[in-house]
């Protein structure tokens, strides 16, 4: 995934989209930050959030005709927050301890601006707290211009008169009964000519016409024409908004009030253009999203209680501090988080896809140094679940898989990080495990099984039994044993899946290109995106159509709710086919509130279980928390995950083949075992099937163990096999290459087979050997003393 791709990605996370009432609000108040600080009691914070969106906060909290309250999300489920009665709040119990207000030190370059009606304050406002020099002309004798209009019940005259005291905080020029108009009898020289003269630029906020302004081009209502998205005019200094484009001071009341706020967005705006106009750099860079626009956040209101305001208000309410706090409480403060609600992944990282996305992008990009994310891009399941969720279909399972495959290529990737299942894959595919045979007595195949290797590592059984139902109900089954590859896939070690890939169709070709018949959700998946010619059906699909053979009949006494592996999240057929033989068995099913395509992962997508234990160990609880009842699954990982947590789970064969039907179950099948199991399998099919035989073993695995149940449980839990402690006391018994600890009497000798160092703590015993510690890491080692 390229710079290009990682950007698009990270624009269609709207996490950080303003929620729907700052986006109407024309000068963007952030209304749940304030709402938040209200609530919390902290009325200077929320004073200082005020007053950053708004100049003059005392006016504006009083006429504003408040147009976020119409996309408040609140609304509907108890009334839309009364947000001008919080900001008054604001201004009542937190200015007095608010920030003093601050402007950069003064720069070389003026502005003039002609008129003191809002708009031109806040031009005036804006400039001077950037450090440019600013002088006020106003026709009348006092600043403030329409503002006056208001009736002072609405807009008491001492709060007025006390916003506009700013002006003077800042130092800012003003000219009083200045007015716009010629200079000479011979109409040669204007006041505007002779301000751009003498000023860098000049700010007209005056409702002014052709007879006013002759230098300047109008429109065909006679209007000053003004860029809509700069506010430039004509004249490349002058900048034109607010009551220009707006309302003359004579308006009405409810034009002074829809005006008042629209005038300080333009005046913002305005600024803005000024201010890069004197700086000498793009007016139209970076300007989307300026005034009222829609949002695209979404937030889900679904789970949300109604809840009424305590007070009706106006806009002369005053609330008392204790009701502020308890009105701000109600705001839903609105953002989407849908993914990060849903995932632990997400969620452990506290943050969210715009965030990870950048983080994943810097990660790749850093040539020299540590890179700090890499244990985050490797952590995530890739399980689809957060693209499903998420309004914009933003899928960090392919940023993160591609990020690794980028890192693999780059060799940034250590060897270490998905050592173990590669290791595993590798036993899959070797001579221990695969297995590739037309049907026996045929000799042809017109169906192959291939049950996959974790499947035939925790319930070697369970494969005998399914692939006898396919003998009986199929013509000409074969069967092949193998991984089909996913671990290499999700590493990003696209070599060695590529070798995976080459080695299946070698034999799959050799069978006769049957159709494959597949067990495992993983195996689906992997053979549905990376082998379309080849024809595949799910086990279940067959035993839903064929009957349940040796499994009819079976009933199970309780409720049970099910779990769909997440590689099967859109597989509909096979979900309903696993449903239907349920319900043929007697079973009573409840679904999960997350099932069929809003399933969660078990933690072995994507080798998460072994890049991010304590992440997979939550997401692994979260889920065994969303129902009291007993789990089936059709994927043998869910089934042994579920089951190490202490949740009773029963794979679907369990339930059809005779697992018991108690209060407990069988401990899930350890590491080494499930290799163990693998080979068994292997050469029992052989012989009874084929009557073949299996090659004789390595030399390491006649090294014969005694693994005290402490031990057993240590090199379970540090992902140890027996053969790779077999490996390590072989090569020390035949090397000599061992460290003798005279105070314990024990020895202590390392192996490192691929990029991983064994270390194993041992005395020897009666042609066997006791093990005492066993544990790993990557390093290099330099012996020291020998015996």
């Amino acid at each position: 995934m390229d710079q290009k791709q990682l950007r698009e990605q990270e624009n269609r996370c709207i996490q950080e989209q303003a929620p729907a009432c700052t986006a109407a609000c024309p000068a963007h108040v952030d209304v749940r930050g304030l709402a938040a600080e209200i609530a919390k009691g902290d009325f200077a914070a929320a004073y200082n959030l005020y007053r950053k969106a708004v100049p003059f906060p005392g006016i504006i909290s009083r006429i504003c005709p408040q147009p976020c309250q119409s996309t408040c999300l609140r609304k509907d489920l108890g009334g839309s927050i009364e947000i001008a009665a919080l900001e008054r709040a604001a201004l009542e119990f937190g200015s007095a301890e608010a920030e003093a207000i601050k402007a950069l030190p003064k720069k070389s370059k003026t502005v003039a601006v002609i008129g003191a009606g809002i708009s031109g304050l806040t031009v005036a406002h804006d400039l001077a707290r950037k450090g440019w020099g600013v002088v006020i002309y106003e026709a009348s004798d006092r600043l403030g211009g329409g503002l006056w209009q208001s009736p002072p019940d609405l807009l008491p005259r001492d709060v007025l008169v006390n916003d506009l005291k700013v002006i003077e905080t800042l130092a800012i020029e003003v000219r009083l009964n200045s007015s716009v108009g010629h200079t000479g009898g011979n109409g040669h020289s204007t006041f505007l000519a002779r301000l751009c003269e003498e000023y860098d630029a000049v700010f007209l906020g005056i409702g002014a016409h052709s007879t006013d302004i002759p230098d300047l081009q109008l429109n065909a209502n006679g209007q000053v024409q003004v860029d809509p998205l700069t506010f430039q005019t004509s004249l490349e200094k002058v900048f034109a908004g607010g009551d220009v484009l707006r309302v003359s001071v004579q308006a009405p009341e409810r034009e002074i009030r829809r005006s008042a706020v629209l005038s300080i967005s333009d005046g913002r705006r305005a600024a803005t253009s000024i201010d890069r106009f004197l700086q000498k750099v793009s007016l139209t860079a970076s300007r989307s999203n300026e005034g009222s626009y829609e949002t695209r956040l979404y937030t889900n209101t679904s789970e949300i209680q109604p809840q009424t305001a305590l007070l009706e208000t106006d806009l002369s309410t005053r609330y008392a501090r204790e009701v502020a706090e308890t009105e701000a409480a109600r705001c839903i403060q609105c953002e989407c988080l849908e993914c990060v609600k849903n995932c632990e992944y997400l969620s452990h990282y506290k943050g969210y896809p715009k965030k990870y996305i950048r983080e994943a992008y810097n990660n790749l990009s850093i040539v020299m140094g540590t890179r700090h994310s890499n244990q985050f891009i490797n952590s995530c399941a890739l399980c689809g679940l957060c693209a499903e969720i998420c309004p914009t279909d933003v899928d960090m399972g392919a940023v993160c898989h591609e990020a690794r495959v980028t890192m693999v290529e780059q060799k940034r990737m250590p060897a270490s990080a998905h050592d173990f299942a590669l290791r595993d894959m590798a036993f899959s595919n070797g001579e221990k495990f695969a297995l590739a045979r037309n049907a026996p007595v045929t000799g042809v195949s017109e169906y192959v099984f291939f049950p996959g290797c974790q499947l035939s590592g925790s319930s070697p059984e369970h494969v005998e039994k399914a692939y006898a139902f396919l003998r009986e109900n199929l013509p000409n089954v074969g069967l092949m044993l193998r991984c089909c590859g996913a671990p290499a896939d999700w590493a990003g070690r696209q070599e060695v899946f590529a070798n995976s890939q080459a080695e299946f169709r070698a034999e799959y070709e050799k069978l006769g290109k049957p159709k494959v018949v597949l067990a495992c959700s993983s195996c689906y998946q992997v053979f549905q995106k990376h082998y379309p010619d080849v024809e595949i059906v799910s086990l279940w699909e067959l035993y839903d159509q064929h009957g349940l053979g040796q499994a009819s009949g079976r009933v199970f006494p309780d409720k049970i709710t099910v779990h769909d592996p997440c590689s099967t999240r859109y597989e509909n057929g096979i979900q309903d086919s696993v449903r239907n033989i349920l319900k043929k068995l007697g079973c009573e099913v409840e679904e999960l509130v997350n099932s069929r395509e809003k399933t969660e992962c078990c933690s072995y997508g994507g080798v998460m279980w072994l890049a991010n234990k304590p992440v997979a160990e939550k997401m692994v609880q979260r889920r065994i928390n969303e129902s009291p009842l007993d789990y089936v699954t059709y994927c043998a990982m869910c089934r042994d995950f579920f089951a190490r947590r202490g949740k009773r789970t029963l794979h679907l064969l369990d339930l059809m083949y005779g697992v018991s039907t108690g209060s407990t179950q069988a401990p899930p099948v350890g590491f080494s075992q499930r290799h163990e199991n693998r080979a068994r399998l292997k050469e029992k099919l052989l012989r009874e099937l084929w009557s073949e035989t299996m090659p004789e073993g390595a030399a390491f695995e006649s090294i014969r163990l005694i693994l005290p149940d402490d031990v057993q449980k240590m090199v379970e839990d540090r992902l140890i096999l027996v053969e790779d402690i077999q490996k390590v006391l072989e090569y020390a018994e035949r090397t000599g290459k061992r460290m003798f600890n005279a105070a314990s009497g024990h020895y202590l000798a390392y192996y490192k087979p691929t990029s991983v160092t064994y270390w194993v703590e041992y005395t020897p015993m009666d042609g066997a050997f006791l093990v005492h510690r066993a544990y790993s890491h990557r390093m290099e080692i330099g012996m020291g003393a020998q015996k």
